[in-house]
């Protein structure tokens, strides 16, 4: 279990890795509490963002400099509005002997996956388009309701209907969002009939055995496999330097080749004309100057071990201290939990009441924010919508904090939500009147 005293000289650590990747470094002075930690982490990162704009001055929509752009150990060449993009340098992932082909960046997760998905459209008439339960709400939605060339077909945790071949051409969608019971299933499949895997890692460290397990299982089972991605929740130290996302093209020129039917070679091309058409190119000012070292991996690996490590010590405390009050305690990625309300709740009200937690704590000096990501060094609260129920739930996302700091944390939020329990009229008439007030 690692020390107050530790933690704190990794996050300097931490610091002192953003603070040299500027030319000109900022004066820091070592952090002694968890706001100091934010503070400065937020401002190194907006000086990082401020000395790109104004060095890299030439870098705008059209390349009409000759000069090559760069951030950090990435290079960038490019024409007309970043249309055909071509980004050098490191990748995020860290898959050992994995070959990467071809990476794709984007603007946003989203349109990474946006644009893998609408690629299909040049490629096959029709497809089914198979998803695990749990699979990001987003997603589900762009599926159902804009790409009509693909059939979603959501499955219960026995997933029996990828072992047969029902449609010419099938697709398997794992999302690291997923229930652990619900990925290792996924895992469990043998001779799959999917002539293709995409697999969402968002919340999953780019160095995570888990990638590199449905890696080895697609090659097991000579599936081709892309790999896509947000980039702005966990690879850059928990400060979202930019929103950025990938797709990720993993021993493609060798199972493309292979797959009977349709030319899924030529993918990669149809997506990044998709990303032309639909201007969700990544912008070279989002990429972190400080990725790649050996040093951000060792840092990053760090920080989602302590993430990890707190999330378990959170779902063994919250089962016995609030029995009845939870939901999922075991995502695989184990970054959130997700918490019940005495009484049923809409969106709205879920969104609110999450507020309301995060402020009454928040006010008694613990480190937690009401936001809709996760992977800070404070802890964030949400709604959250169960994708089998349609339920509406709270969602507390575990911090990178010593696990004292941490304990502290996980028994205010039980015994705010016991008390919530308790009156739940009264918590939910304070969330919607600060809500009116605000």
């Amino acid at each position: 279990m690692e020390s107050v005293e530790a933690y704190f000289e990794r996050k300097a650590a931490e610091l002192g890795l953003l603070n040299d990747s500027l030319k000109v470094p900022l004066s820091l002075t070592s952090p002694r509490s968890v706001a100091e930690v934010v503070r400065q982490k937020f401002r190194l990162t907006a000086a990082l963002k401020a000395e790109h704009a104004l060095g890299d001055w030439t870098a705008t929509e059209t390349a009409w400099a000759p000069v090559r752009h760069r951030s950090g150990p990435f290079e960038f060449m490019y024409d007309y509005q970043r249309a055909d993009l071509e980004v050098r340098g490191p990748s995020f992932y860290d898959l050992g002997a994995h070959p990467i082909d071809e990476t794709v960046y984007t603007s946003s997760g989203m349109a990474a996956i946006a644009a893998l998905l609408f690629a299909f459209a040049k490629l096959i008439d029709q497809a089914a388009m198979f998803l695990v339960p749990g699979s990001y709400g987003e997603t589900r939605e762009l599926i159902e309701g804009y790409v009509r060339h693909l059939r979603p077909i959501i499955h219960d945790g026995a997933l029996d209907d990828v072992m047969a071949r029902s449609s010419p051409c099938q697709l398997l969608l794992v999302d690291s969002s997923a229930p652990a019971s619900t990925f290792e299933t996924a895992l469990r499949l043998t001779h799959p009939m999917v002539d293709l895997l995409i697999f969402d890692t968002t919340c999953f460290s780019a160095a995570s055995s888990r990638i590199r397990r449905v890696i080895n299982w697609a090659q097991r089972w000579r599936v081709p496999l892309v790999m896509v991605r947000s980039h702005t929740k966990l690879d850059s130290l928990g400060a979202e330097y930019g929103r950025l996302g990938s797709a990720v093209f993993v021993d493609w020129e060798k199972r493309a080749s292979a797959a009977p039917g349709w030319k899924l070679q030529s993918l990669p091309a149809e997506m990044r004309n998709a990303l032309r058409l639909l201007g969700g190119a990544a912008l070279p000012a989002h990429f972190p100057p400080f990725a790649g070292t050996p040093a951000y991996r060792q840092l990053t690996d760090k920080r989602m071990g302590a993430i990890l490590r707190n999330t378990r010590r959170a779902s063994r405390y919250f089962a016995n201290a609030l029995p009845g009050l939870t939901t999922e305690l075991r995502f695989v990625h184990g970054l959130y939990i997700t918490l019940k309300s005495a009484e049923t709740l809409s969106e709205d009200t879920a969104r609110k009441l999450a507020a309301t937690m995060s402020e009454e704590l928040g006010r008694t000096g613990l480190p937690i924010r009401h936001a809709g990501s996760f992977g800070f060094d404070f802890a964030t609260t949400e709604w959250f919508c169960d994708p089998a129920s349609g339920q509406y739930f709270i969602r507390v996302s575990v911090p990178d904090l010593p696990a004292a700091f941490w304990d502290e944390l996980t028994e205010a939020i039980a015994k705010w939500s016991l008390k919530q329990k308790r009156h739940p009229r009264m918590h939910l008439r304070s969330s919607l009147l600060e809500a009116r007030t605000r």
